[in-house]
């Protein structure tokens, strides 16, 4: 199996089409393509861009269909909302980043607090 029929197999076996694909990395449809039907070889940083789209490391991209991790929409739909993430302006982008460690924030002082409660009892 050639490199671009691996990308097409990850691809349809995660659920995307070419178009979320081309959204998320930034890609032209038409080079996208001809990787995938193998008429061209990726650039290694197209290569990059190709397995973050999927969700994968470079590595992760040249596994057998066994190593490949199933994957199911909710994975598919947060790599949705990361692509439109990095489509916001920048004060969009700071004011999202800054509610989201707010809740990290939230979150790691509750754990704080039931383990110091754990550790009174």
């Amino acid at each position: 199996m050639n490199l671009g029929e691996q990308i097409k197999r990850v691809r349809t076996a995660k659920g995307l089409s070419q178009k979320e694909v081309l959204n998320i990395s930034g890609l032209d449809k038409a080079q996208l393509s001809r990787i995938e039907n193998g008429k061209t070889d990726p650039s290694f940083t197209t290569l990059q861009r190709i397995a973050n789209a999927l969700g994968l490391s470079i590595a992760e991209l040249f596994a057998t269909t066994d190593q490949i991790n199933e994957v199911n929409a909710h994975d598919k739909t947060v790599m949705e909302k990361v692509a439109l993430i990095e489509s916001l302006a920048e004060d969009e982008k700071n004011t999202l980043y800054s509610m989201l460690d707010a809740f990290v924030g939230k979150r790691k002082l509750k754990d704080a607090l039931s383990n110091v409660l754990q550790d009174v009892k």
